[in-house]
């Protein structure tokens, strides 16, 4: 599977950016997946319905499955959050996998980048960034800079450098 990142600071469109790129790469006939990392508290299971009091009594892994859906909970129970290696290797295989966040991981990214955060470029001193995404203009970065809202121009970015 061909692995790229979208990555910044809090605020900068990364998930407005992701949201775009699954669309448009997609509705090229590629198919994407998506990981995305949160730094905070997250759950995704209802307080009261089955799955949630299942996790909640002590089960390690938690597979709910619907004519629609399935999704695999696991709680990690004091466990180490697992390496994105890990995380990319229970995925299904797709033209690309997406990944939202990862700062400092070793996979190529797109930086997003709004003036209006108030947060100086990744781009400066992280290798792993091919290309930065920004809503001002910007000069002087050794990588290319397109439009945040030009979402073909960096799906076609994207997919040029993986090679898809």
């Amino acid at each position: 599977m061909k692995v790229f990142g979208v990555t910044g600071w809090k605020n900068t469109g990364k998930t407005g950016l992701m949201e775009r790129l699954v669309a448009e790469i997609t509705g090229r006939g590629r198919s994407v997946s998506t990981l995305k990392h949160a730094h905070h508290h997250t759950d995704v299971d209802l307080p009261g319905t089955d799955s949630y009091r299942h996790r909640e009594a002590g089960a390690r892994e938690v597979l709910l499955a619907s004519p629609r859906r399935w999704a695999l909970m696991a709680e990690l129970r004091g466990a180490p959050e697992p390496p994105l290696e890990a995380l990319l290797a229970r995925l299904s295989p797709v033209d690309l996998v997406l990944i939202e966040g990862w700062k400092r991981a070793p996979h190529p990214k797109v930086e997003c980048h709004r003036a209006a955060a108030g947060r100086g470029l990744l781009a400066h001193d992280n290798a792993t960034i091919r290309a930065v995404a920004s809503d001002v203009a910007l000069d002087g970065l050794a990588v290319p800079v397109f439009d945040l809202d030009d979402t073909a121009a960096i799906a076609d970015f994207i997919l040029g450098e993986v090679g898809l």
